[in-house]
This record gives C-alpha cells, structure tokens and sequence, in this order.
C-alpha cells in the first residue's frame, strides 16, 4: 500500500482517498432523503387539521438547547480531528467523547420535545402537519443516535490500535457525517421552529 506522506493521515492512501469520496456520494443520497423531507413539510405544514400548529406547541428555550449543544458538538468534533491529525490521540478520544455526550443531550432535549408536543395533542395522527413534523424530527434524532453508536466504536478502535491512517480515515468520514447531521438541524431550525413560530 502505497502512502503518501505529503497528505493529510486520513487521505494517504489511495483507498482512504476513495472511502472520502465514496461518502461524499452517500451523503448526496442523504440530501435527497432530507431534502424531500424538507419539500414534504413545506406542501403539509399548514394542514393541521383540528390539531395544532406550531405556533402553538413549539417552546425556543428547548429547540435553543438543541441548537447550542449541536453546534458545540459540531466544533469539538473539528477540534477531534485536529487533534488526530497532530498525533494527540488522548486529545481526539477527549474531544470525540465531548462530542458525543454532546450529541446525547441533544437527544435528551428533543425526546423531551416529543413529549410536550404529545401532551399538547399533536401525535402522529392528529393532522399532516403533525404526521410529516414527526418523520422530519424523528429521521434526524434516528441520524444522531446512530452517529452516537459510530462515535463510540470509533473511540474503542482508538483505544485499542492507536491512530493510523485507516483509523483516521474513519474518524474523517464520522467527522463529515456529524457536520451533515449540524447543517440539517440548522434547516429544521430554521425552516421549522423559527418559521413554525412566527
């Protein structure tokens, strides 16, 4: 295997260079998934039914919380990575666990949304609204707790081999995984709760 040094650790080998590439293709796939997603909430969000709207269950402190915690995991997942790429392996583990305890108490903060809004009537089956708000929401925590499983696997391979050029290359694609799941939830945030609320 042929590794070219003047590269960053996880794009030395020309298989690391395909996975990257490779994952890119993928997440073009997961824009789509999203992004139909996103054109399914637009056609249905005015269509509540008896139910309620979104003015009427949203609550910005949480849907705030969510923010903060996303974006800050956002940021230490790039400082795990910086320190991969110096060699700081207990730094990267560090960073990476701050990530992903992070991701939790996103998690936390939007099951407790969930709750709320079952407690103020809207369910799955209240209203297209409510349905399409739910499988948006639901599609991206289902994101995020799979990123959390990811997280810790790539943490026990740390631990366990050191940082290499396969590991780094897998720690990358997580990394680029993660900052998708950021820049989706700043859309939700966006075109849902700040547009639902007004």
């Amino acid at each position: 295997m042929k590794i070219d040094h003047s590269q960053p650790l996880e794009y030395r080998t020309e298989h690391n260079r395909f996975s990257i590439l490779g994952f890119w293709i993928f997440l073009g796939a997961e824009i789509m998934l999203f992004g139909t997603l996103f054109a399914s909430y637009f056609v249905l969000v005015d269509h509540t039914g008896n139910g309620p709207t979104g003015a009427e269950i949203f609550e910005i402190t949480p849907i705030l919380f969510e923010t903060v915690l996303l974006l800050a995991s956002s940021f230490t997942i790039g400082l795990g990575i910086h320190a991969m790429r110096i060699g700081k392996q207990k730094a990267m583990i560090t960073f990476f666990t701050i990530t992903l305890l992070l991701g939790l108490g996103f998690l936390g903060f939007e099951i407790y949304d969930f709750f709320v809004y079952v407690h103020e009537g809207a369910t799955l089956q209240t209203s297209a609204f409510t349905a399409i708000l739910f499988l948006t929401l639901g599609t991206h925590g289902a994101h995020v707790t799979f990123g959390l499983f990811w997280g810790i696997a790539i943490i026990l391979q740390i631990r366990k081999r050191g940082i290499n050029p396969e590991i780094a290359n897998k720690s990358f694609v997580f990394s680029l995984y993660w900052h998708f799941l950021d820049v989706v939830w700043i859309f939700i945030f966006s075109f849902v709760f700040l547009k639902g609320m007004m």
